[in-house]
Formats: C-alpha cells, structure tokens, sequence
C-alpha cells in the first residue's frame, strides 16, 4: 500500500496544478489591492497631466506619461504576475531582461536607421518633385 502513496501524491500534485518546487508564491488579498490602488493612481495621474495642462511642453508631459507607463508596467509585474528573482528559479528574471534588451535593442536601432535616413536624404524642393517620373 505505501507503494500507491507517492504515485497518489504525483497525480493530485499534477491533476491541482501545485508544484513546490519552484512556482512563484499566490498573492495575498492585501497585494492584489495594494497593486490595483497603485495602478489606479498610475493612471489618473497622466489623465490628470494631459486635461489639466500642466506643462506648457508636450515633449515634457509625454516624457512624464511614458515614465509613469514604465512605473505601471513594474507594478503590474510585481503584483499581479508575481514576478520576482527568485520566482521559476530567477528564469522568469532572465527571460523578461532578454526581452527589454531585445526590444531596446530593436527601437533605438529603428530610431537610429530613421534619423540618419532623414537627416542624409538628398533634399527636394517643390520644383524637382513636379519633375519626377
């Protein structure tokens, strides 16, 4: 009978999804509220920048938006999806650093690509575009 009893244990482990091992502890109550009031304020604040006009500057006001933006997507992970270092044995961690490389990676080079083919653009006048084929 003992011989049933870890092939019992294996099978209620996989049938109810608990591995504890390595999985990345539930939240309580209190995060999930915490994570949620943090998110609301996240996003009145730039509701809040934008229909109050608070900086004369729009570059200014969007810089501010993107860095809240950036703060919320942190609170998010934190709170909601349980990431942390220590969650999957610190794979997670890697796995979401791989990813922002890869994606910093790709906009700045896009942004570079555009940039110098605008600024090293043979320049057009009015006159030479009622010329072209």
């Amino acid at each position: 009978m003992s011989s049933h009893a870890p092939a019992h244990e294996d099978a209620h482990e996989a049938h109810h999804g608990h591995s504890h091992g390595h999985e990345a502890a539930h939240g309580s109550f209190k995060s999930y509220m915490i994570g949620f009031v943090l998110s609301v304020i996240l996003t009145a604040i730039p509701f809040w920048l934008v229909m109050a006009d608070v900086f004369e500057s729009h570059a200014i006001t969007a810089a501010f938006i993107m860095g809240l933006g950036a703060v919320q997507i942190v609170v998010h992970m934190i709170f909601f999806l349980h990431m942390n270092p220590r969650s999957e044995g610190g794979w997670t961690m890697m796995a979401l650093i791989f990813t922002i490389l890869l994606v910093v990676i790709a906009l700045s080079g896009s942004l570079w690509v555009m940039h110098h083919l605008n600024t090293n653009m043979m320049p057009m006048n009015p006159e030479m575009m009622k010329n072209m084929p």
